[in-house]
């Protein structure tokens, strides 16, 4: 090798040395400096792209055909610049000027030297170094080299353009969740020989381009996912396959969900697949806002499409692994399905090929998320691996660690002292295996709690482990647990340790249900107990805490299941060290409101300067101002909240902090960079609010202007639990935001009462909580107006039928469309599911009915034989039958399975415009625009009953459960009920025009779309078969029961009686009614969900007669 390039690559070596040093100052300013999290991971991960080009640089010219490169001059100045800068700048970041003075200051002094602008420049200069390292060679001779040899892979594919990289670097990223991060750095990894016909089943499916796409481990509580998942992505990594890797874990806040997942698996497959840079960068010029956008746009922008669109030269046939570990500790439920269909979708990618690796508990939430796609994933179950070979692996790693316990111990004490050689003997190992199979968090907490000199030499805490064995366990968790926090109460007084529980319960219980991690000093300030207190208490838990030396670094839990563990409730009054779950939310509620109150104020930092920028803003300033704790409770004090008992009511401690503290709230969430959680934290706060609380932010949020707003405004009604928000005016922004731009032409329910479908003339379907009432699906693709929607009977499905001749059919929990059905040769009318839910049937203009397998996405019938429109078509409910209604004022029966036309049922004089089986199959009901209500029966066809009584055109008819009534609407304003048996109307209710009726079971009430109807008892039930005596209708007493909408679309009722009176804009076009939740669908396109206290009302009824008041606007 020429001297010249000895001399660049001995510069080289130092650059690599340096930007190491600088990417480890980094992290430790990471772990104390809260305020400028991302200045710093920006500097860290610059420092170590910086190395990455360096090392790869250097490794070419140190290799055999290192030789044929010529070190260029140009690469010598960059490399001496590079060193010039690392060293300038670790000479800033260095608080010392050696190790021992590093080491007696203590990383708890460190302070950010840097402001926003500052590290920018800086940035930018290593970016400008790392490109100059990686352009030093000569592009001929580098193409030479990779001529001569394939293995030494493209430097100039890892040059990224500066501009490219400069966006790229806008990426938020979730920085201790690789797998090779500081944080996952000291977690173990399989040891060698145990898990070997695991991994090699994992490393066969990786190499099969057959596989499928999706490698789902699962299994219980300590099994050891995590060390499989670490072992895998090392070993992808070393042979450079691994994409990208996310090890979730609760309670770290980016880590405990899918806020920066997206982001942070993007930029790993950046810098593992130079050409995936540029797409990724087109897709954020594109749209500026993606990275604020939800996971499901995200993953499509910013991973599928990039990847997608890889030129095919640019391609590796080599599959890419994305290790994903630990599934289960995604907080929220809806997020852990998504992200499982989410990855159902890479197996459209054919090359670069991608697969995920997956780990977490079998919690039901994923296991229905898997249920979803199913066919489409492999799975293994950990805790059905024979248990012999568990046995082996756990015997190995035991054997492995006592080893390293007893040297360890034997060097650190005199020879007296000393363990024997023989120590703990094979009796006591087999002991031990026999007690941890098939946990491997056993044998790991263990061997912690043996090696932790706090609890005293290893032998002794051998024996106190081995007391457990004879102990009737409930759970392997408690031998696990147990021996660890029985040496913190062992001998002690009943007092003293009733004393000692209480303090773990209120320190430990706290950390266990943190929403991210705090350190001992940021706990002490939370807690009000003293630092001593809290360092006495977690002395002796180094087995299953990761207590830092330093009081300023974060306290975790090691593993989940001591959390488990400690909050289970069927422990409660079993577990002396039993945390209440709930009450320490509620504890910690109360804390964060109490911090804030006391440090919040105005102008915290002291700026006197309205307007001043954040980024001028000295951080340690910042940091000074908003220490940890109080950091920590603006940023979950709701998160708390969310999971106690109690709902947030006017009057209370949440209200007065907002009354007092709302706007320094905001300023403190500013100065920390995080003024966008705001909204989030406000909308989870709306979940937990009181009835009289909604009511409160009803008015606080209804339009100034607004007929609400000027009728109520000197009452404040209780009694109103949920309403639309809106702006300054009622205005087209109000359309936007919370409901359709067409008229609502359908809604309906979900069988499960969660969810509600809207349907209108502006091509959409819309889902809605109705819970919260907010919408959490928009389902686009219709290219017509939408005149009917259902759910399936599981409510996992809707159904939409349009104008546009479709049928769609989409997910109600991620909104896709999984099938769309085509094949109509005209608008279609009404769509109905199976009670099954597995068939879907369509009636349209064209004439005919059409039958389709949800799960296969074909038609399996076409029914033909009316002559005009079919209006309305049902299922019977054993899915065998479905019968049609025409406008050729014909009812027809079909055979599901054959198509056959069993029974053509003629009689009505009209337009026939709804039909509906009875319960048994065995009856068809149907109305008609000629007035009248028809009963046949569907094996002979025969008419039984011609029930007459409305005066207008019948639009809709139900039976009962048992058959013995049918409820049948009119445009005559009324419903009545009939009996099937004898021709007789037994009640008749003058509601209005209903256009939806169904029985409770029991026959107690008819639910119709403009509220519930009392089903008159005597009248339906003690009427004789053989009675000669007519029964006679009621058409006077009025039998609505419980919320209702009036017969003119003008007042909400309750019993009856006029409750809520609705401005011109917000009555119905249609509307459904479930308990005391109201949904109406205006021809505006605005969809409202109103829900009542009915506690409230029945305390304003008591001693008030409600009557009817006139309310004008």
């Amino acid at each position: 090798m020429a001297l010249e390039t000895l001399g660049v690559v001995a510069s080289l070596i130092a650059v690599v040395d340096s930007s190491a040093k600088v990417a480890s100052l980094c992290f430790h300013y990471s772990k104390d400096v809260k305020n400028a999290k991302d200045d710093i991971d920006r500097l860290q991960r610059e420092a170590t792209n910086l190395k990455k080009a360096s090392e790869s640089v250097q490794l070419l010219l140190q290799g055999p055909n290192g030789a044929k490169l010529e070190a260029s001059q140009e690469l010598l100045v960059a490399a001496k610049d590079s060193l010039s800068q690392l060293r300038e700048l670790e000479q800033v970041l260095n608080p010392g000027t050696g190790r021992k003075t590093m080491s007696r200051v203590g990383f708890r002094a460190l302070k950010w030297p840097f402001q926003s602008k500052d590290v920018e420049k800086v940035a930018q200069g290593l970016v400008r170094c790392t490109h100059a390292i990686s352009l030093g060679l000569q592009v001929d001779n580098t193409a030479v080299l990779l001529e001569v040899d394939q293995n030494v892979l493209h430097v100039d594919e890892k040059l990224l353009d500066i501009d490219q990289k400069a966006v790229l670097d806008r990426l938020p990223i979730a920085v201790e969740a690789s797998f090779d991060s500081h944080a996952e750095e000291h977690n173990p990894i399989c040891l060698r020989d145990t898990r070997v016909d695991l991994l090699r089943q994992i490393s066969e499916w990786a190499d099969d381009p057959r596989a499928e796409t999706i490698f789902w481990l699962n299994g219980m509580a300590g099994t050891g996912k995590s060390t499989i998942s670490r072992t895998v992505a090392r070993s992808f990594a070393t042979t450079g396959r691994l994409g990208a890797s996310f090890f979730f874990k609760r309670g770290e806040a980016d880590r405990g969900s899918l806020s920066k997942f997206v982001t942070t698996i993007a930029a790993q497959l950046v810098s593992r697949v130079p050409a995936f840079a540029r797409h990724a960068k087109n897709a954020i010029d594109a749209d500026t806002t993606i990275l604020g956008k939800g996971v499901q746009e995200q993953f499509k922008r910013l991973i599928l499409e990039p990847l997608s669109r890889i030129p095919q030269d640019a391609r590796k046939a080599a599959t890419l692994i994305v290790v994903v570990d630990a599934l289960d500790e995604c907080e929220r439920d809806d997020d852990v399905k998504l992200i499982i269909n989410l990855f159902s979708r890479i197996k459209s990618l054919q090359s670069p090929r991608l697969r995920i690796f997956v780990t977490s508990r079998p919690d039901l939430p994923i296991r229905l998320g898997f249920s979803a796609i199913k066919g489409k994933y492999q799975n293994l179950v950990l805790h059905e691996i024979p248990e012999h070979i568990v046995e082996h692996d756990i015997s190995a790693f035991l054997r492995h660690e006592l080893a390293a316990i007893r040297n360890n111990y034997n060097n650190s004490v005199p020879k007296d002292r000393q363990l024997p050689t023989s120590w703990p003997g094979q009796s006591n190992v087999q002991i031990l295996v026999q007690m941890a199979v098939p946990l491997f968090i056993f044998a790991a907490t263990v061997c912690r709690f043996l090696a932790d000199r706090r609890c005293g030499n290893p032998d002794k805490q051998l024996q106190e482990v081995l007391k457990y064995q004879t102990r009737s366990q409930e759970s392997q968790l408690d031998a696990t647990y147990l021996p660890v926090l029985d040496q913190l109460v062992v001998g002690l007084p009943t007092r003293q340790r009733d004393k000692v529980l209480q303090e773990f319960r209120d320190i430990v219980g706290s950390i266990v249900i943190l929403a991210s991690p705090l350190s001992t000093c940021a706990l002490s300030q939370m807690l009000c107990v003293s630092k001593d207190t809290i360092d006495d208490r977690l002395d002796l838990l180094h087995s299953v805490l990761s207590i830092p030396p330093s009081s300023s670094s974060p306290v975790r839990v090691l593993h989940l299941s001591f959390r488990d563990f400690l909050v289970d409730a069927e422990k409660r009054g079993k577990n002396p060290f039993w945390v209440e779950e709930k009450h320490s939310h509620e504890k910690m509620a109360a804390n964060c409101l109490r911090v804030m109150n006391e440090r919040l104020r105005t102008d915290i930092c002291d700026v006197n300067a309205p307007g001043t920028n954040r980024s001028i803003i000295n951080p340690q300033k910042v940091d000074a101002c908003l220490p940890p704790e109080v950091q920590y409770a603006c940023l979950h004090w709701v998160h708390h909240i969310q999971h106690t008992r109690d709902r947030v009511s006017d009057g209370g401690p949440v209200d007065e902090f907002l009354t007092h503290h709302f706007l320094h709230w905001m300023e403190a969430l500013s100065l920390m960079g995080r003024a966008s959680d705001s909204l989030g934290i406000i909308q989870t706060l709306q979940s937990r609010l009181n009835p009289e609380a909604n009511n409160s932010s009803a008015l606080a949020f209804a339009p100034e202007k607004s007929i609400i707003r000027y009728t109520f405004e000197s009452e404040i009604p209780s009694w109103i639990s949920l309403a639309p928000e809106a702006e300054t005016d009622w205005n087209s922004c109000l359309q936007t935001l919370e409901g359709h731009s067409g008229s609502v032409k359908s809604i309906a329910f979900s069988h499960d009462s969660a969810l509600v479908a809207s349907a209108s003339d502006d091509r959409t379907v819309r889902i809605w909580r109705t819970d919260m009432g907010d919408c959490v699906q928009e389902l686009k693709g219709h290219r017509g107006s939408v005149k009917s929607v259902a759910f399936s009977h599981d409510s996992a499905l809707v159904a939409s039928a349009s104008d546009d001749r479709t049928v769609r059919i989409w997910r109600t929990d991620v909104g896709d469309c999984i099938q769309e059905f085509k094949g109509h040769s005209r608008p279609v009318r009404s769509v109905a599911f199976s009670h099954n839910s597995t068939l879907v049937a369509s009636a349209s203009d064209d004439r005919t009915v059409w039958i389709w397998r949800t799960g296969m996405g074909d038609c399996i019938q076409q029914l033909k034989g009316h002559s005009r429109s079919v209006r309305s078509v049902a299922f019977s409910h054993n899915s065998t039958l479905v019968v049609s209604a025409s406008e050729d004022r014909a009812v027809r029966i079909w055979d599901v399975n054959t198509g056959d036309c069993i029974q053509k049922l003629k009689g009505h004089g009209g337009s026939v415009r709804s039909v509906a089986f009875s319960h048994d199959s065995a009856l068809v009901a149907s109305v008609s625009d000629d007035l009248t209500v028809r009963i046949w029966r569907a094996n002979t066809g025969e008419c039984i009953q011609e029930l007459k009584g409305h005066s207008d055109c019948v639009k809709s008819v139900a039976f009962s459960h048992d058959s013995a009534l049918v409820a049948s609407a009119s445009k005559d304003q009324t419903v009545r009920i009939w009996r099937t048996d004898v021709s007789d109307c037994v009640q008749t209710v003058h509601l209005g025009f209903a256009s939806h009726l169904s029985f409770e079971p029991g026959n107690v009430r008819l639910l119709t779309d403009l509220g519930a109807i009392t089903v008159q008892k005597p009248l339906a039930a003690e009427a004789s078969v053989t009675s000669t005596a007519p029964v006679m209708p009621n058409h006077i007493r009025d039998c609505r029961f419980g919320f209702g909408i009036t017969g003119d679309g003008c007042w909400i009722s309750w019993h009856g009686n006029n409750l809520l009176w609705l401005p011109v804009d917000f009555r119905p076009s249609c509307s459904t009614v479930l308990g005391s939740t109201i949904v109406i669908g205006c021809r505006s396109g605005r969809v409202i969900i109103v829900r009542f206290s009915i506690q409230e009302l029945l305390e304003l009824q008591h001693g008030v007669q409600f009557r009817t008041k006139c309310m004008s606007s």
